[in-house]
């Protein structure tokens, strides 16, 4: 796997550590595995040929390579607000989130996120972060709290996802 320009990768005290323009980040190492790198390209090996030990070889490579596209150009994820009166609004270090519930709901952003809202439309909001496992996992939190139901479509849903439709009862009726 070549590293993209810009981005340096050392193996430390157990640990790996990728560092690029937008930051740095860092993942324990496994003792399944070996890294090297040369000349901007990084090589995973694993130390025998159990199972283990190739299903660990995979997951550190891929772990260093999205640390690396991280570092070098950051993840985003869009949620997408639909419903009458659900609505988010980012206030400083805390997204207040209104979704039919009784009472608003504050989300504390997470360190090393951050929240964008589209001008146009205040119903789209983007998570913006170098750890692809902390900007799904937020994503995924925020979704939780209402997910997309399938008769009226209301709810919290990602950018361009389908949400297949129900008729509903009337409809069933009139078909019978």
């Amino acid at each position: 796997m070549a590293l993209p320009s810009g981005v340096t990768l050392e193996v430390k005290n157990g640990g790996i550590y990728v560092k690029g323009p937008k930051g740095e980040l860092h993942t324990k190492l496994l003792p399944e595995v070996n890294i090297s790198v040369e000349d901007s390209v990084v090589k995973v090996s694993r130390r025998d040929e159990e199972g283990q030990s190739k299903a660990r070889q995979g997951l550190i490579r891929q772990l260093v390579n999205n640390m690396a596209i991280g570092v070098s150009q950051g993840y985003e994820k869009k949620l997408e607000i639909i419903g009458v009166g659900y609505k988010a609004v980012v206030k400083g270090k805390i997204l207040v989130l209104n979704l039919g519930h009784s009472h608003p709901i504050n989300l504390d952003i997470p360190e090393g996120l951050e929240l964008a809202q589209d001008d146009k439309n205040k119903n789209i909001v983007a998570i913006k972060g170098i750890d692809k496992q902390l900007v799904g996992q937020f994503a995924s939190d925020i979704r939780s709290l209402r997910p997309p139901e399938p008769y009226k479509g209301k709810g919290v849903r990602y950018f361009g996802e389908k949400v297949r439709r129900k008729a509903g009862k009337a409809a069933a009726a009139k078909a019978a």
